[in-house]
């Protein structure tokens, strides 16, 4: 550097370092206490001199100022720019509201999308269900064997009932493995179900109503064994929380086919991302519920034997869900 430019360097430097040593110090304050720490007038000088000294930065860049002092600024402008214009929330902050209020009211904004996939698990249920009343032949249309397994129209009663209620000696190598298989089965079906519903909600319609026939061919099953009450509660001590959290990833899918079938009065584009606000949500509303429902179906359904004790958990616990979403932050909307 010349000794013109080193002199200019320094009479820059001397002029503006003042105002850099005040911005560092807001800074520092606004990243170690947050904004809300800052008074009206710190808040206000913090936005002011981030601007002068971005100013300044462009000027450096101009007149060729030494390195280190480009390096300096550059790194002074862009802590400013987070301090000024990020989102000034804790990650406990952003975990407690997505509790207490975003996430519930997603649910609530998306009732008509997650009331049709419940429409489209029922019917299949029903659809099955019916079709397995007529002819049992149509247990394997809906079941491919190796799911089924042991649990097929050809099964005793007994066997079918010893699938329903397991002795102690069975546990021991099995709550692990269930819960793990168990899992990782439902999280594919709730995530397929989600990013599915882009393309128009047919595939995602179509998985939710074939999850529902599923049910609906082991419910006619049992039933015509005279075990649908056992198999209801069953299934009712995880089912209630897994088929919800299907239900509601299917319905964030269905959130975002509708904004690209309907997008209103915004382009495509801006309505799937208005939607996928939402969908995101009920995203992760659904894998926290399968979560939930990995422990209750790998662990609580093999270790409670009682059928009215599976009912009592499964429903509560459902019950639990429904007060959430339905009245988790009505005060903030």
């Amino acid at each position: 550097m010349s000794e013109q430019s080193h002199m200019r360097s320094t009479r820059f430097r001397t002029e503006r370092e003042a105002d850099w040593r005040q911005l560092e110090t807001l800074i520092e304050k606004t990243e170690t206490k947050g904004v809300p720490s800052l008074s009206l007038e710190e808040a206000q000088q913090l936005a002011i001199l981030y601007r002068k000294t971005a100013t300044g930065l462009s000027v450096a860049r101009d007149i060729s100022m030494d390195r280190n002092l480009l390096v300096y600024l550059e790194n002074l402008v862009a802590r400013a720019f987070l301090a000024v214009y990020a989102p000034q929330e804790s990650l406990s902050g952003v975990i407690s509201r997505f509790f207490t209020a975003s996430g519930p009211q997603a649910m609530r904004r998306s009732a008509g999308a997650i009331g049709l996939a419940f429409l489209a698990m029922t019917m299949g249920f029903f659809i099955a269900f019916a079709l397995f009343g007529s002819d049992p032949a149509w247990f394997y249309t809906f079941i491919p064997a190796d799911l089924a397994g042991e649990r097929g129209p050809g099964a005793s009663t007994e066997a079918l009932r010893a699938t329903l209620f397991q002795s102690e000696a069975q546990l021991a190598g099995q709550l692990g493995m269930f819960a793990a298989f168990l899992f990782s089965h439902n999280t594919r079906v709730a995530l397929f179900a989600f990013a599915l519903g882009v393309f128009a909600c047919i595939p995602s319609f179509l998985l939710t109503l074939y999850n529902g026939l599923i049910i609906g061919a082991f419910a006619g099953l049992f039933a015509e064994r005279d075990l649908g009450y056992e198999l209801f509660g069953w299934l009712s001590i995880h089912g209630v929380t897994e088929l919800s959290a299907i239900i509601i990833a299917a319905g964030g899918g269905f959130r975002m086919g509708f904004a690209t079938l309907f997008p209103g009065e915004y382009s495509r584009k801006d309505a799937l991302r208005i939607a996928s606000r939402d969908a995101a949500k009920l995203a992760i509303i659904a894998a926290i519920m399968l979560l939930a429902a990995g422990l209750l179906e790998g662990f609580a359904r093999q270790l409670i034997q009682n059928t009215e004790m599976r009912l009592l958990v499964g429903w509560s616990i459902g019950g639990l869900w429904l007060s959430w979403f339905l009245l988790a932050g009505r005060k903030a909307q």
